[in-house]
C-alpha cells in the first residue's frame, strides 16, 4: 500500500492507506460512502474518559443507521500520554468497548507525520496554525472523503452529532 508522493497532490483520504492496530494495511478506500470522524487518541491524557466514552456511543448509535466510521489514531506527541505499544493499547481499548477502527500508533506532527494527518492538517488548518495541538483533535470527512470541519479536543464528541447529520 502507499500514500500519495505529495499529500497536497491527494484528492481525498481514499488515496490514502494506513496501518491498523494489529499491524495490517488498510487502504482508507473502504470508507467510501461513510460520514468519517478522524481522531488522534491518547490512554493518559485528561480528554480520555469522556472522549472514549461519547466516541463509543456515536458509533454504537450512528455506524448501523448512518454509517458513520471512526478512524482512531493513537499518538504519543502530547505529553507522552500515549506510551504504550499496540497490545497495551488493545488491552485499554477493550476495558472501554471500542469496537470503532483503531490504527497503528502515528506521529501527526513534525517530520515523521503520517501521510493522511498532513493531508487533514492541509485541508482543515487549525486557528494558530496547521499543525495539531493536542490529543483528541476530530477531522470529519464527508462521503466523499474530504475533510470538511476541524474541531479541537474541547469540542465534546456528541457535540458532532448536529455537525454529521449535514453530511448524512
Amino acid at each position: 500500500m502507499s500514500n500519495p508522493e505529495n499529500y497536497k497532490d491527494a484528492k481525498s483520504i481514499y488515496e490514502f492507506s494506513a496501518k491498523d492496530i494489529n499491524g495490517q494495511d488498510v487502504s482508507l478506500e473502504k470508507y467510501k460512502g461513510h460520514v468519517c470522524i478522524i481522531v488522534n487518541v491518547a490512554s493518559q491524557c485528561g480528554y480520555t474518559k469522556n472522549h472514549y466514552a461519547e466516541l463509543v456511543d456515536l458509533y454504537n448509535e450512528y455506524s448501523e443507521t448512518k454509517g458513520l466510521r471512526i478512524l482512531a489514531f493513537p499518538c504519543n506527541q502530547f505529553g507522552g500520554q500515549e506510551p504504550g505499544d499496540n497490545q497495551e493499547i488493545c488491552t485499554f481499548i477493550k476495558s472501554r468497548n471500542v469496537t470503532f477502527d483503531m490504527f497503528d500508533k502515528v506521529n501527526v506532527n513534525g517530520g515523521s507525520a503520517h501521510p493522511l494527518w498532513n493531508y487533514l492538517k492541509h485541508k482543515q488548518g487549525g486557528t494558530l496554525g496547521d499543525f495539531i495541538k493536542w490529543n483528541f483533535t476530530k477531522f470529519v470527512i464527508d462521503k466523499n472523503g474530504q475533510p470538511v470541519e476541524r474541531h479541537g479536543p474541547s469540542t465534546s464528541p456528541k457535540d458532532l452529532v448536529k455537525v454529521l447529520e449535514k453530511y448524512w
